[in-house]
């Protein structure tokens, strides 16, 4: 019987999911260890996002089968709010705005959420300064409205940010890469795989990165690569599945 000291970091068993009653995963089987990243990769409509945000705990997608596992336990019917406080983290796409709130206020309110046994209110400030030069933001950034008219840039580094204050045992990054220039991209992708090095904690961590391109994992380096088509993976295999990819497109990968 396994145990949850020794179970992978994250397992996905089996996940059929429907979105309005249209079946959209049709049985993903996934399982990252501590140290792991892995990349999904696959064409737009392939059900990628619908993946993310089910992992997540999204209301507006149904499991209607499998299980999603945290350290050996069963998440799969915990809402969002308690996905993020067991540590699972998910990067969006799309970034909302949310005119009135601060950023200041929205990562204190997130720390304390997450990180209260860890961490005295009065360290927060100090924490998320030491994090906003890692990232190349300016202070100002803390003042300005949660993502209300913020760049790609601006929105991408602003979640990274989040990913390392947080500090989540498994981060899911949903196209980080959108959006970004090439300056912004290499200080983006550096900095989480900065994050999952051995010497930052990263051996006990497990990253899932979902992209269109090879551009982003020449910076996260993956440890395995899935191909993802048709609501499931289709074929798995080393960091240089995503280079066989760049060069061949997805159609050689039958039913992507």
């Amino acid at each position: 019987m396994t145990t949850k000291t020794d179970a992978p970091l994250f397992q996905i068993q089996d996940l059929h999911v429907s979105v309005e009653g249209k079946q959209v995963l049709k049985g993903v089987n996934l399982t990252i260890n501590k140290g792991e990243v892995h990349a999904i990769m696959g064409r737009n409509g392939t059900g990628k996002t619908t993946l993310s945000y089910t992992l997540m705990g999204h209301p507006k997608y149904e499991v209607t089968a499998g299980k999603i596992l945290l350290d050996g336990e069963d998440i799969t019917s915990l809402p969002p709010e308690e996905r993020a406080r067991k540590r699972l983290f998910l990067a969006f796409q799309y970034p909302v705005a949310i005119p009135g709130v601060s950023v200041a206020s929205f990562l204190r309110a997130s720390m304390k959420s997450v990180r209260s046994a860890e961490l005295q209110p009065s360290q927060f400030r100090a924490v998320i300064k030491e994090e906003l030069k890692k990232l190349n933001v300016p202070e100002a950034f803390m003042t300005r409205s949660l993502n209300e008219g913020f760049s790609g840039g601006e929105k991408k580094r602003l979640e990274t940010l989040q990913l390392r204050l947080l500090q989540p045992k498994m981060a899911i990054l949903d196209e980080t890469d959108s959006g970004l220039d090439i300056d912004a991209l290499r200080v983006v992708s550096e900095n989480l795989e900065n994050y999952r090095s051995p010497e930052n904690g990263g051996g006990e961590r497990g990253m899932l990165v979902i992209t269109h391109y090879q551009r982003m994992l020449n910076y996260v380096k993956p440890d395995v690569v899935h191909v993802f088509g048709s609501g499931k993976i289709l074929l798995t295999g080393g960091a240089d599945l995503a280079l066989k990819l760049e060069d061949k497109g997805y159609d050689w990968v039958e039913g992507a």
